[in-house]
């Protein structure tokens, strides 16, 4: 499940009352001084519980035919964020509004649905919302309702398949272990801006910007440091490259974490509800979703752990 030693290493750590309670004491010294000892007592049972369900669900679902999947890897993930909330709002859950999901999936059309083209809404309470504010910094989503389509044309490790489609809808610039960033001059024609104004669009989510330098084909960008944050309009794969959108109308400044909860949901949705619909899909594997929703939960169970895991050894 996990891709590095630290990261199993974070989890294993916290399985216990003790390491536990002492972690969100650290976590809570920066918040609340004062409550730090009484509100890291009250909530390490649950944290600790949260993270060991969570990935008792990845582990079940790992080892299931995948009509199981997408319901264990949501809930799964949702036991996760949980436990990662807990390490910033000593008080969660305030309200019962944010227990609810936060998105909602509309009825499936009976004839020639296609999943790709399917939506998801987003709501004003609920999990979403509330993860994507408080883990993420991101109170405005930059969408109301998103099509899987665009969600899964985000994730680093699906681009293979778009490119058998003839599709490039991400372009590497980069990787989390260089300062240097480069961009194809063709991007600015796809997003509709002058070289220097693409620079500004994407200053906003960058480091500090040093130097930069133009060739007849690309954009050379400087950073003080290497862009390692994971949300934004870049998007980051399991092998630690950078990339970003081709298509503007894919640029989303969002976590990929925020990305997968969407997907998830609304393929758990299916795969509880529509019986028929996902049965044939799995086993007379009939158009293009079959493809991309394996590859999918292929990618998710691992990649989903490892990015919580990177957020709580950054503690």
């Amino acid at each position: 499940m996990f891709v590095n030693d630290d990261i199993a290493s974070i989890y294993t750590y916290l399985q216990s009352q003790q390491t536990a309670q002492n972690y969100l004491y650290q976590c809570y010294q920066k918040i609340n001084p004062m409550d730090a000892e009484k509100k890291s007592y009250e909530n390490c049972n649950v944290f600790m519980y949260c993270l060991d369900h969570g990935l008792r669900y990845y582990a079940a679902g790992e080892k299931l035919d995948p009509v199981l999947q997408p319901v264990m890897f949501f809930y799964g993930m949702t036991h996760l964020l949980k436990a990662l909330l807990l390490t910033k709002r000593p008080n969660y859950p305030e309200s019962t509004t944010v227990l609810a999901h936060g998105v909602s999936a509309r009825k499936r059309k009976k004839k020639n649905y296609s999943f790709l083209e399917d939506e998801v809404k987003i709501q004003h309470n609920g999990l979403f919302p509330y993860f994507s504010e408080h883990l993420f910094q991101i109170k405005k989503i930059p969408f109301e309702k998103v099509s899987m389509k665009s969600l899964l044309s985000l994730i680093p490790e699906l681009t293979q398949y778009f490119h058998f489609e003839k599709i490039i809808n991400l372009t590497k610039i980069g990787t989390t272990e260089s300062a240097i960033l480069r961009l194809p001059k063709n991007i600015c024609d796809a997003y509709h801006l002058t070289e220097n104004a693409l620079i500004t669009k994407l200053a906003k989510y960058l480091p500090t910007i040093i130097h930069t330098k133009f060739t007849p084909e690309q954009i050379i960008i400087e950073l003080k440091e290497p862009l390692t944050g994971r949300s934004g309009p870049f998007q980051i794969g399991m092998d630690n490259a950078i990339f970003l959108p081709t298509d503007r109308n894919l640029f989303f400044p969002i976590s990929e974490v925020m990305v997968h909860y969407l997907i998830l949901y609304n393929l758990s949705m299916l795969s509880r509800y529509e019986a028929e619909w996902w049965g044939e899909l799995l086993t007379t594997k009939p158009d293009i979703d079959f493809p991309f929703i394996t590859g999918f939960l292929t990618i998710t169970q691992r990649k989903i752990p490892s990015i919580i895991g990177t957020h709580l050894l950054k503690g």
